[in-house]
């Protein structure tokens, strides 16, 4: 009589002990899904899912100027006697910003007005040896009264004058418009320059803010899109809305954007934003970014089925701050768990909990 091994019949009677749950852990591991394999009960938040409006933002870093900036100076160089603002003074248009000494320009207009007195006698002289009275000009035929003028040199005296008064005029600097002064640097009893301006007038009622988008976000930016800018140095934000496209893609995928700024108050020109454009999207699928963890480099969703949670790969498309549209993976009418679903594996047993 033969007799059979008994480590065999052992290994035969372990292998017809397999159980149920064993095969489907096995079966979940060949298509790459990890299932529970603890009794431990989760406790989770859930959403129901379905379309809806999805507020689509596109954040980007730009930089803030104003649409009107004016460099002032004087018409000619001199002098300065007084200057009356200071950087970062606003100022309103025709306000007096600076002066130039005009002891030379006060001398020249009484010489001027002295030549024009003289020129005026010389023409009188004129029109009396040819026969007219210079008290009734009215009565003198035009031709004769240019003549005279010229003669006398009257005509070239008014215009020396004229001149001399415009210097005197342009002596004294205006604001051309209302704004804020800034890169003043010029100081009383020195020269200005003829080639720098005295200062520059910035006015920020009216702001742009220029920024760039990446090509394949275009499509989610038209003119007309409200924006939102946040200077980096403050937590306080401006509203604006999108006037301009550049209709043209750079070497790096760039597309640029202008956008008027509602409210220029506290922002500076040249100071770096950051901006968010938003757009809303109907009939999109949404959930919380927070609904959303990786599993081997790829996103997975955990939906509610029962009292277990269910592995659900997912394809994601558009995103603002803190959700995600889902393009694949996911239908209307699941329970989406969006809380308690960091340690997750396939089936794991969950509680509802109130949020």
């Amino acid at each position: 009589m033969k007799y059979i091994p008994a480590i065999l019949i052992l290994s035969v009677l372990l292998a017809s002990c397999s159980s149920p749950e064993t095969d489907k852990k096995h079966n979940a591991d060949e298509i790459g899904v990890a299932t529970a394999e603890t009794d431990h009960i989760a406790e989770v938040t859930v959403m129901d899912l379905q379309s809806t409006v999805f507020n689509h933002e596109i954040v980007s870093n730009g930089r803030i100027s104003a649409r009107e900036k004016v460099d002032v100076n004087f018409r000619s160089p001199g002098l300065i006697a007084s200057i009356y603002v200071r950087n970062g003074q606003r100022v309103t248009k025709g306000q007096r910003i600076a002066t130039l000494d005009t002891y030379k320009l006060d001398n020249q207009l009484e010489k001027e007005q002295s030549a024009v007195a003289s020129a005026t006698l010389e023409m009188q002289d004129v029109l009396i040896g040819q026969g007219y009275d210079p008290d009734r000009l009215e009565k003198v035929p035009d031709d004769v009264m240019r003549l005279a003028r010229l003669r006398s040199g009257l005509q070239q005296a008014e215009l020396n004058l004229a001149a001399t008064r415009k210097d005197l005029e342009d002596a004294t600097l205006h604001a051309p418009v209302s704004g804020v002064i800034s890169n003043l640097t010029a100081t009383p009893h020195n020269m200005s320059s003829s080639t720098e301006p005295l200062c520059r007038i910035i006015n920020d009622s009216g702001m742009e803010a220029e920024f760039s988008v990446l090509e394949s976000e275009l499509p989610m930016v038209r003119p007309g899109d409200k924006i939102a800018v946040t200077p980096f140095s403050t937590t306080d934000s401006r509203t604006g809305h999108v006037t301009e496209i550049n209709p043209m893609v750079d070497d790096n995928g760039m597309v640029k954007v202008w956008a008027s700024v509602d409210g220029g108050g506290g922002l500076i020109d040249g100071m770096n934003v950051r901006i968010s454009v938003k757009r809303a999207v109907d009939k999109a699928l949404v959930i919380p970014k927070s609904a959303v963890v990786l599993r081997s480099g790829r996103q997975v969703v955990f939906t509610l089925d029962g009292n277990k949670a269910m592995w659900n790969y997912i394809t994601t498309g558009l995103e603002n701050l803190s959700e995600y549209t889902v393009t694949d993976g996911l239908t209307p009418g699941m329970k989406v768990i969006t809380s308690g679903n960091v340690n997750l594996a396939h089936e794991s047993p969950v509680r509802i909990i109130e949020k």
